[in-house]
């Protein structure tokens, strides 16, 4: 059976724009990387409550390649940290992690969008590029 190392690293980017904020992570959501990623978007996500309570963000999920349940507990607690008034959508998952969200009925507790427009706009840039 192959195994995988785990990646310690994920990218994280931020782009406000007229009426939410996208937050884009790239790579994998594990064990390894979930501390440090939760550090980085915890900031994140309060510099973003802080400027609008209750905001709307869109998490991009298009480039992740890989999520456990540490990554899953992630999204989780990014929802619960928008806020009463705030929302959480995630946009672009790929086929394994939108699969996940199904299994797990967290497709019920998030919007989600299938290349939705957050990732669709990512994709077009990475491609004029």
């Amino acid at each position: 059976m192959p195994t995988r190392t785990a990646s310690t690293e994920v990218g994280l980017s931020r782009e406000q724009r007229a009426d939410h904020t996208v937050i884009a992570l790239d790579g994998e959501l594990d064990i390894a990387s979930t501390p440090s990623l939760r550090e980085r978007l915890h900031s994140e996500l309060a510099d973003v409550a802080l400027a609008d309570p209750g905001p709307r963000v869109v998490l991009d999920l298009s480039g992740v390649t890989f999520c456990d349940a540490s990554g899953l507990a992630l999204l989780i607690d990014a929802r619960r940290r928008t806020g009463p008034g705030g929302t959480v959508v995630l946009d672009g998952p790929r086929p394994q992690l939108l699969r996940l969200l199904r299994v797990t009925g967290l497709d019920r507790v998030f919007t989600v969008r299938s290349l939705g427009g957050a990732a669709e706009s990512r994709r077009a840039r990475s491609v004029a590029a």
